[in-house]
C-alpha cells in the first residue's frame, strides 16, 4: 500500500513537497516515481529514481523538481520548486517492486495559482 501526502494550493514560484510511503508488506522496492495527470491528457511521467539512486526527469521538470528516496522508510519525495500553473495536476506516487509489478497511490491534487 502506497500513502501519498496531501498536495496543496501553491502560488506560482512557490513550492511544495510530496511524500509518499510504502507500508503493509516486505517487499523489495526497485524503482520509485511519479506521475501526474490533467483532465483530458494521458498521465504523464514526472520523475523517477532507482534503487540506486539514478533519477530521471520530464523535461518540463528539469531543474526544479527533485525527486528522493529513504529506501529505510520504503518512501519517495518530491520537492518541486518554481512551480507553474502548468505543474498543476493529480499526482500520482508508484513502486515497483521484485518481480515486476507496479504498486500506485492514491492520487494527490496539486493546484498552482495566485
Amino acid at each position: 500500500q502506497l500513502q501519498a501526502s496531501r498536495g496543496g494550493l501553491v502560488q506560482p514560484g512557490g513550492s511544495l513537497r510530496l511524500s509518499c510511503a510504502a507500508s503493509g508488506s516486505n517487499f523489495i522496492i526497485n524503482a520509485l516515481g511519479w506521475y501526474r495527470q490533467v483532465p483530458g491528457k494521458q498521465r504523464e511521467l514526472v520523475a523517477v529514481i532507482t534503487r540506486g539512486g539514478n533519477r530521471n526527469y520530464a523535461d518540463s521538470v528539469k531543474g526544479r523538481f527533485t525527486i528522493s528516496r529513504a529506501n529505510a522508510k520504503n518512501t519517495v519525495y518530491l520537492q518541486m520548486n518554481s512551480l507553474k500553473p502548468e505543474d498543476a495536476a493529480v499526482y500520482y506516487c508508484y513502486a515497483d517492486v521484485l518481480g515486476g509489478v507496479r504498486h500506485w497511490g492514491q492520487g494527490t491534487q496539486v493546484t498552482v495559482s495566485s
